[in-house]
């Protein structure tokens, strides 16, 4: 009998091979394992990273037919999933997936023109001396549109853009605050965009949770820093 595991995952998209697709697992994620405080750094982040709830597993994409090769052919980069998987000889293949929600991560390398917001939160991660900072955006009515975060860009060999494109340091604990934390609709209801930007002239990384992926701040965002993945 081959083993099989269901479970809600992400889709970090092919970061490795075109015929593959990265899955992180959020498997128990309601049980507060993975979950961050109120300073989510990468060190936590990479910690959780760490247990079952964000192992990453790389699922074939090719030999599917009918609704569920369109199925897996559709999944983008952001998807929040339900699938099973098949560990066919100890490699994952996909026996059924269900979108829950079509949130989208979006991943821009050396960006120019840094917003202000994200500058004004660096400030104060320099001024406490801390590698992060975090803060909620709202728009001109004074509601919640998004969630800020702000972290140093790491020295030596460590990269931390590699690092949230390939999963080795989740992004799910950064976008749980906001179904946890903010009076907004929860994700399987209003989808979010992520948006991961390295400046090329700032000494900080971006990670941007907008709360509504189809709205007028990720439209703005996208055709702002339009630039290689």
């Amino acid at each position: 009998m081959i083993p099989q595991t269901t479970g809600r995952y992400r889709v970090l998209g092919r970061p490795r091979d075109p015929d593959e697709l990265l899955l992180v697992s959020l498997a128990d994620a309601d049980d507060g394992s993975g979950s961050t405080d109120a300073d989510p750094a990468p060190e936590r982040s990479a910690a959780a990273g760490a247990e079952s709830t964000f192992d990453p597993a790389y699922v074939e994409t090719t030999g599917y037919e009918g609704e569920l090769a369109d199925a897996v052919a559709a999944l983008a980069p952001g998807t929040l999933v339900d699938a099973t998987l098949a560990w066919v000889d100890g490699d994952p293949r996909f026996e059924s997936v269900d979108v829950v929600a079509e949130s989208s991560f979006e991943f821009y390398d050396g960006v120019t023109g840094i917003f202000e917001a994200a500058k004004e939160a660096w400030m104060v991660a320099e001024a406490d001396n801390a590698a992060m900072n975090g803060r909620v955006t709202k728009n001109t009515d004074g509601e919640p549109n998004g969630a800020l975060y702000v972290f140093a860009k790491q020295s030596g060999a460590r990269d931390l853009f590699e690092e949230f494109r390939t999963g080795v340091t989740p992004i799910d604990p950064l976008v749980r605050r906001a179904d946890e934390g903010e009076s907004v609709p929860p994700e399987a209801e209003q989808p979010r965009a992520v948006f991961v930007l390295r400046p090329v002239d700032e000494p900080f990384l971006v990670v941007y949770v907008v709360f509504r992926r189809d709205g007028v701040l990720a439209e703005t965002i996208r055709s702002t820093y339009v630039g290689p993945e």
